[in-house]
C-alpha cells in the first residue's frame, strides 16, 4: 500500500471512529467518557507533558503571547486545553469527522484555530510559524516510517527556529499488519535520530524507548 492510499485509508478509518465512539478512540482507557471528564482528561495531558517542560516549551517567551500548533488535534481535547494557556493555538487534523467535533466543542474559545489537511502537508497554514507544536496520541497510530518522517518535516517547515516540537511515537516493536491506523509503525531511537537530521531537527531529548509512548524533543535547526 503506498502513501496516497495509506492516508485516505487513514481518514476513513479516523472518520468511521469518530462517528462510532471519537472519546473511546481518542482515550481508549474507557467507552463511558462523560463530556466534563474527556476534556478534563485534555487540562491532565498538557499539565504531564505541556506545563511540566514549560522551560523547553516557552524558552523565556510568555505563554500568553505565544503561537501553538496541535498537530493532530482530533477532537479538540487537548486542545482546549492548550488554547486556555497559550495566546494562539492552530489544531490540525486529517478528519472532517473529527473537526466537527472539535469545532462545537471549542466553540467558545476565540483564540484557537482548526484545519482540515490532506496528510501529505501543511499548506493550509499557509506562511504562519509556530513557537511550539505539540502532538499526543498522533504518530503512534500511524501507518508507514515515511508518512511520520513527512508529517515530523511538515511541522518543522512552519516552527521557528531553535523552537521545540514535543511529540510522541510508537516505541513498543512489533510487527504490524500493513496499513494498520490503530497499531502504527514501531519506532526504534536510530530510526528518529535519522528522521531529526534529515528533517532539520536537533533531537535533544528521548524518554521511553521500546515502550508505546516513546517521547521526542525536536528542536528546530
Amino acid at each position: 500500500m503506498d502513501s496516497p492510499e495509506l492516508l485516505q485509508k487513514m481518514k476513513r478509518d479516523w472518520d468511521n471512529r469518530a462517528r462510532e465512539n471519537f472519546q473511546y478512540y481518542i482515550v481508549n482507557s474507557r467507552k463511558d467518557w462523560s463530556d466534563e471528564d474527556f476534556m478534563a482528561s485534555g487540562d491532565q495531558t498538557v499539565e504531564r507533558h505541556v506545563l511540566s517542560d514549560m522551560e523547553n516549551v516557552c524558552q523565556g517567551k510568555r505563554p500568553c503571547d505565544m503561537k501553538v500548533l496541535d498537530f493532530g488535534c482530533g477532537a479538540g481535547r487537548v486542545t482546549r486545553a492548550l488554547g486556555k494557556l497559550f495566546g494562539e493555538v492552530h489544531g490540525v487534523d486529517i478528519s472532517s469527522e473529527m473537526l466537527k467535533l472539535a469545532g462545537r466543542a471549542l466553540a467558545d474559545l476565540p483564540n484557537i484555530r482548526l484545519y482540515e489537511t490532506n496528510g501529505q502537508d501543511l499548506d493550509v497554514l499557509g506562511d504562519a510559524l509556530f513557537d511550539f507544536a505539540f502532538s499526543f496520541s498522533v504518530f503512534h497510530h500511524i501507518p508507514g516510517k515515511a508518512i511520520i518522517e513527512n508529517c515530523i518535516g511538515q511541522v518543522g517547515r512552519h516552527l521557528r527556529s531553535g523552537c521545540l516540537f514535543k511529540f510522541e511515537v510508537q516505541g513498543h516493536p512489533f510487527e504490524a499488519p500493513e496499513g494498520d491506523t490503530w497499531l502504527g509503525t514501531p519506532m526504534s531511537e536510530p530510526d528518529m535520530l535519522e528522521i531529526a537530521d534529515r528533517t532539520g531537527f536537533e533531537s535533544r531529548y528521548r524518554v521511553g524507548e521500546g515502550k508505546e509512548s516513546y517521547w521526542h524533543w525536536f528542536f528546530k535547526k
